[in-house]
Formats: C-alpha cells, sequence, structure tokens
C-alpha cells in the first residue's frame, strides 16, 4: 500500500497499479520461475511487475517483459483488470492490467526477479498450486476467449 497525502491534507492508503502479461510464441506462453526472494517466490508466474511514476501501462508491459525475459514484444492487448483487493498472497492489494502479446526477438538477459524462464505448452502447464497469484486464473481466461473467439477489449494507446 502507498501512503499518501492529498493536497486539502487528508490521508490514504493507496494502491499499486501493476501490468501481467501473457507472452505467446507459437501456441506457446512463456512462465517464468520466480526467485525465492520475491513474493510467491519459487513459484512460476507470466511477466509483470509495478507501473512506475511517468510511465504508461504500455510501457510498463514492454519494459517488465525486456527485463524478466530479455524479449521484446507486439501486439500487446488488454485481457482483463483484476481489481480484488484479497487477490491470493497479495499483500499490497494491486490493482493488475493483464494483457497478452506476441514475443518478438531476444534482444537481452533475464534480470535476477525470475531463475528460469520457460515455455509452456497450454495442454502442458505447471500444476495451478505451482503458479503465482492468479496466473493461472488470467491464462484460463485467455483460453476461453481463443477457444470461443470472445471479442477482446483493444487498449488503444
Amino acid at each position: 500500500m502507498i501512503n499518501c497525502t492529498f493536497e486539502d491534507g487528508g490521508r490514504a492508503l493507496l494502491r499499486h497499479v501493476c501490468v501481467d502479461t501473457l507472452v505467446i510464441k507459437e501456441g506457446k506462453v512463456l512462465l517464468v520461475h520466480r526467485s525465492k526472494d520475491l513474493q510467491e517466490g519459487g513459484r512460476w508466474g507470466i511477466v509483470g511487475g509495478y507501473v512506475e511514476r511517468d510511465e504508461t501501462v504500455q510501457q510498463a508491459v514492454e519494459r517488465e517483459i525486456l527485463e524478466e525475459t530479455g524479449y521484446v514484444v507486439s501486439g500487446i492487448k488488454l485481457l482483463t483488470i483484476r481489481d480484488n483487493p484479497d487477490r491470493r498472497h497479495d499483500d499490497r492489494q494491486n490493482v493488475v492490467f493483464v494483457f497478452f502479446c506476441d514475443a518478438g526477438d531476444k534482444k537481452g538477459k533475464p534480470d535476477r526477479e525470475s531463475t528460469t524462464q520457460e515455455w509452456f505448452s497450454f495442454d502442458d502447464l505447471p500444476e495451478q498450486e505451482d503458479i503465482a497469484f492468479d496466473h493461472y486464473e488470467n491464462i484460463q481466461l485467455y483460453l476461453k476467449h481463443q477457444k470461443e473467439n470472445l471479442e477482446i477489449p483493444i487498449l488503444h494507446f
């Protein structure tokens, strides 16, 4: 939670804004094995992180993916927004914009936030209890949209 003081002197705790992104390539999703020192460390997750000051959610998606995996991406689309204050294993009550995108070229090396990056077939994902936060549900929502050919809102940047 973020401590904030408003113009009128009032104080409040505000929630963090984050992005989580399913990175897709050739029908597979890229998962990162989260470093032990992170919240939900030791579990697999989709790529994500906090939106920094003075950046858009699109810039946050591109930055987080490049930092955590080394991939450049394209075709970023909004899947959903998660704003549940009781998100599993989340002590900061993050508001998360969940995206999916296409992986492009690998231009960099992963940072310390993950120990392994691996492409998974949607039919051969890690067990649900081995996937961090609500990332398993986000993957399932993506698959539902793909299977049912549902319209996904496009966020225009």
